[in-house]
């Protein structure tokens, strides 16, 4: 038995005090702090808490982010005399396909009406979700952040009662330690998991209740960011750029953003779809090789990059949605999945769902039920502005998967453009078929890919851009990365696919370490970690487990 196995048994032996909540939300993303804010705008008298693992509100929070307001215009209608950070509407929008040396301009008139971002904002979603707090707890919700939820705490009948938040200390076998502490904790007569693509507690519930059954595979892409002051001769606020076509080609989907917000600042970011084959393909390097095409160096040249962060974002759309409902539970936002893909948004979505959840949950306690489905939510969800935004683009994201770009972008085209006309597809609905992870080739397969070193101006390597996400984890604590099987990256991913982690990964935390006379080792440094959870996708052996560390550790994001 592994030490960090017993550490975990020694576990279950530890008594916690609890506390009692009428919903516990874990998550302070915007969708967890919509369901905080309709729940007290409901009834002021319920207790409602939001428990949030990153050091404050906002220090995980990364995404594009270019806002449809139309969520929070459902959830707070006066938002702006509230002072939300909306500042900066959008005035142009651009879309590009590019070649090596050169771009081509795809005009907006031939576009579907939903592909127009004029009327949305160029946000940090990091601040409006600081800013989506203060109005919360001006309502009376408790937020605590650095409160990591390690664990769901179920009731009698099987159902979803609460969870455990606060856990510190623990050693690297997973024992308590000499400053250990247990947590609480904190039950609910529902329980909202908010916690963002690819949660912990919210994978647990979706393999316990079989939520998935019946619903095509969750697909995702890594999105990777920085954040760049440029010269002020050269911004152009509210001017929101896309493009797709190089440096990916045919190696994968994906595609690039580029907006303009305030203060001279600049938001890149770079998107590749993890349903690849290649498992020499280089996420991380192809966004830095990205940045090296003439029209986006010359807008770069002479700026500096002041942040950088990665997460992964959820892209199966309307045929991936699991089940968002068991007992005394229920799945919010990302934790769904609900991005619309051409559009690269989901933000919208996300409140949205956390408004229909505290609606739902409002009803049933007001009925004095508890610990039940919450069916309400998920009929909303599906049937109402949620379920019609993803429903006609679904298609986009498996057209997109089975014939490329170019043909893609025809036929996706048309079927945006029949579904806003006449409310169907031509194609029906589409599948995904396998996994991302199920779609990793063979090494023996596919050629290698030369990347070129980063040069320090423009490009830069993984740890260098990792300093610039302020991430830290403490290093006694167990590895949040879970190997079942430690073997596996060296005697089974290496010899197959060349042990991808070493590249899919977008903060250098895999690596194979070779020494003289030695065999290969595998080694995970898990304080890089930005939390993205590329691995626990992508992974071809599906070995790697991630699950939250101690609250507070993480990057810490300050404008993203």
């Amino acid at each position: 038995m592994s030490a960090l196995r017993r550490g975990e048994e020694n576990m279950s032996e530890i008594e916690r005090e609890s506390m009692e909540y009428d919903v516990v939300i874990v998550g302070a993303g915007p969708a967890g702090l919509s369901a905080a804010i309709r729940l007290k705008q409901l009834d002021a008298d319920l207790n409602v808490v939001v428990l949030e693992k990153g050091s404050e509100v906002g220090a995980h929070i990364l995404s594009g982010a270019v806002l449809d307001p139309c969520g929070l215009d459902a959830l707070i209608p006066d938002w702006k005399e509230k002072g939300a950070p909306l500042n900066t509407p959008v005035t142009e929008d651009n879309f590009y396909v590019l070649g090596a040396a050169g771009q081509i301009r795809v005009p907006n008139w031939p576009m579907p009406p939903l592909m127009n971002n004029h009327g949305n904002y160029i946000v940090s979603m990091g601040n409006v979700c600081r800013w989506m707090a203060e109005q919360a707890e001006a309502l009376g919700v408790e937020i605590f952040p650095g409160m990591a939820c390690s664990e769901l705490v179920y009731g009698e009948n099987g159902e979803v009662k609460g969870v455990v938040a606060g856990e510190f200390g623990k050693n690297p076998d997973g024992t308590p330690g000499p400053g250990y502490e247990p947590g609480m904790e904190l039950h609910g007569k529902y329980v909202f998991l908010s916690e963002g693509v690819r949660g912990s507690l919210s994978k647990e519930v979706i393999a316990k209740y079989n939520l998935s059954e019946g619903h095509e595979p969750q697909k995702f892409g890594i999105g990777m960011k920085e954040i760049w002051e440029i010269d002020p001769a050269k911004h152009k606020p509210g001017t929101v750029t896309h493009t797709m076509g190089w440096p990916l080609g045919s190696n994968a989907g994906g595609g690039s953003f580029i907006y303009h917000l305030e203060n001279n600042q600049v938001y890149v970011g770079f998107v590749v779809h993890l349903n690849y084959e290649n498992p020499h393909l280089f996420p991380y390097m192809e966004f830095q090789r990205f940045k090296h095409h003439p029209m986006v160096a010359e807008l770069l040249e002479g700026g500096k990059r002041v942040a950088y962060g990665a997460r992964a974002i959820s892209e199966g759309g309307y045929q991936s949605m699991p089940k968002m409902v068991a007992p005394g539970v229920a799945l919010l936002g990302c934790s769904v999945g609900m991005v619309n893909v051409p559009r690269i948004k989901g933000n919208h979505n996300a409140m949205l769902s956390g408004k229909a959840a505290a609606e739902a949950a409002f009803e049933a306690i007001k009925a004095d039920r508890a610990g039940d489905e919450l069916t309400a939510y998920e009929t909303e969800v599906r049937e109402g502005a949620i379920g019609k935004d993803l429903k006609r683009v679904r298609n986009v994201k498996p057209l997109w998967s089975k014939f490329g770009l170019t043909t893609s972008l025809v036929a996706g085209g048309f079927d945006m453009w029949v579904n806003n006309l006449f409310g169907f597809s031509p194609f029906g609905t589409l599948k995904h078929g396998k996994t991302d992870a199920e779609a990793t080739g063979r090494a023996s397969l596919f050629p290698k890919i030369d990347y070129p070193k980063p040069d320090g101006k423009l490009s830069f390597d993984r740890l260098t851009n990792v300093s610039f996400s302020m991430t830290n984890h403490e290093e006694s604590q167990p590895c949040h990365l879970q190997l079942k099987d430690p073997s596996i990256p060296i005697m089974v991913n290496l010899p197959q696919y060349d042990e991808p982690a070493q590249r899919y990964c977008p903060a250098g935390v895999y690596e194979v370490v070779r020494e003289e006379g030695k065999d290969p080792r595998f080694v995970v440094n898990f304080q890089n970690c930005v939390h993205c959870k590329t691995c626990d996708i992508k992974d071809p052996s599906q070995n790697i487990n991630w699950v939250t560390p101690q609250g507070g550790d993480g990057p810490n994001y300050p404008n993203m």
